[in-house]
């Protein structure tokens, strides 16, 4: 299984009044980790929506659980990963470390969506691509 890691250190503009991150910050980062992890795969978002027609990938579903707090100037580990695939839909899992504690873990669900064939004004579930699926599930 294809897992990418990225360290990212909290950066004032991150943190609330407590000095605390602002969970919402957190959900970038991980929208930032996708992204990255499949430009690491090979898969850069630009080339996958160009090549197999799409508009894009959106979250459908998200959530987190957080266990240690990060500040200003703390360093963090992303890491990222494919748990599984469906016809049009993929589950992202990231785990986020401070040292070597789990900080926090959160899931995604992310569809791939074109235009409509009948109504271009609509979206449409796209499939996943048989090589993208060979290329996180080997690793």
């Amino acid at each position: 299984m294809f897992v990418h890691r990225r360290d990212v250190q909290i950066q004032w503009g991150d943190c609330d009044p407590a000095n605390i991150v602002y969970y919402p910050r957190y959900f970038e980062m991980f929208d930032d980790s996708t992204s990255i992890m499949f430009e690491a795969a090979g898969f850069p978002k630009q080339d996958i929506v160009r090549k197999y027609g799409l508009v894009g990938i959106p979250m459908v579903d998200t959530r987190a659980k957080f266990h240690i707090a990060s500040t200003h100037g703390d360093w963090i580990t992303i890491e990222s990963r494919v748990e599984s695939f469906k016809r049009s839909s993929f589950e992202v899992t990231h785990r986020v470390f401070k040292a070597e504690a789990l900080a926090i873990e959160a899931f995604e669900t992310r569809v791939l969506v074109g235009r409509h064939p009948d109504d271009p004004a609509r979206l449409k579930s796209a499939p996943v691509p048989a090589e993208i699926i060979a290329r996180f599930m080997q690793g």
